[in-house]
């Protein structure tokens, strides 16, 4: 099995839930204050690390009391932090989390020190030799560094799983450069025009983005599972109903457990079935990486 490098964000959740989300302009009495440890780049490091995979975690925080904090839960969870790097100018990243009662949400991220995370942040270890190493990308952290990592790790024959959240567009170079990309129905729509509202126009936007240059394509399609493309596979791929509670990291845990299935060599179907069952679960607690399953669970 190889590594699992995720190379992305690290924010401080701090979260609020309501009977629903206010409308601009509108004040709500809320219910439960709790802050969670959250950036999609540490929620997918966690729940790849919660599911046995072999983590190293690359990441730019702050100077201050949340990067010690999030150092120490990376560290607990058995994750390798030798590449965290501390920015002395700016601080660490904070999202502002709403939850309503059917476990929707809304976010606003400050991403402080994640929006100067550069290449030359990433130590030249970190690439490393072995083809078998799985790296892990999201865009909580400048477009410029997927690019640079990308195309690198690429070059060198190593698996790039891009989840492309938040939404942007994104140049050919990066989408030839990607093994897989999984974006969910809205980022699928930004980057193909294409709105996804059931299986058939899920197909067309993966075909789409496939024609591209993506080699393969995952759209997450939340309580409908997921929607696989490869070469030889068309397939929508389902999950077991739950009752959701909060959704907020789901699809940070269906990436992570991807990574890691993908890492032990299993089928990309096999793989988007057992990150469907660890998004499942997720959805079913509260918090970011306090939802996410171990591999007991699954």
């Amino acid at each position: 099995m190889g590594r699992i490098v995720v190379i992305g964000s690290t924010n401080t959740d701090m979260v609020v839930k309501s009977k629903a989300i206010p409308a601009p302009g509108e004040t709500i009495i809320g219910g439960t204050f709790f802050m969670n440890p959250g950036g999609k780049g540490a929620n997918q490091a966690v729940a790849a690390a919660r599911l046995n995979g072999n983590v190293t975690f690359v990441t730019k925080t702050g100077n201050d009391y949340f990067s010690e904090q999030a150092r120490h839960i990376f560290d607990f969870e058995q994750i390798d932090t030798r590449y965290m790097v501390k920015d002395p100018k700016n601080p660490s990243g904070i999202a502002l989390i709403m939850v309503d009662q059917n476990g929707e949400n809304c976010i606003v991220v400050a991403p402080g020190s994640n929006g100067t995370m550069s290449a030359y942040d990433i130590a030249d270890e970190v690439y490393g030799n072995d083809p078998s190493d799985v790296f892990l990308m999201q865009l909580e952290i400048p477009l410029s560094t997927v690019e640079f990592v990308a195309e690198k790790v690429s070059r060198k024959g190593n698996k790039v799983i891009l989840n492309p959240a938040p939404a942007k567009q994104l140049s050919g170079d990066l989408l030839k450069s990607l093994f897989l990309i999984t974006p969910n129905e809205n980022e699928a729509e930004l980057l193909t025009g294409i709105k996804v509202t059931d299986i058939s126009s899920a197909e067309k936007c993966a075909e789409k983005l496939k024609a591209k240059g993506v080699g393969n394509v995952i759209i997450t399609l939340g309580a409908a599972g997921a929607y696989l493309l490869t070469e030889k596979i068309s397939k929508h791929i389902p999950v077991v109903p739950v009752r959701a509670l909060d959704t907020t990291a789901a699809g940070d845990v269906f990436n992570g457990a991807l990574a890691v299935a993908i890492s032990e060599g299993k089928e990309l179907e096999e793989a988007v079935d057992f990150a469907n069952k660890a998004a499942s679960i997720s959805v079913t607690r509260m918090g970011a990486q306090a939802s996410a399953p171990y591999r007991k669970e699954i």
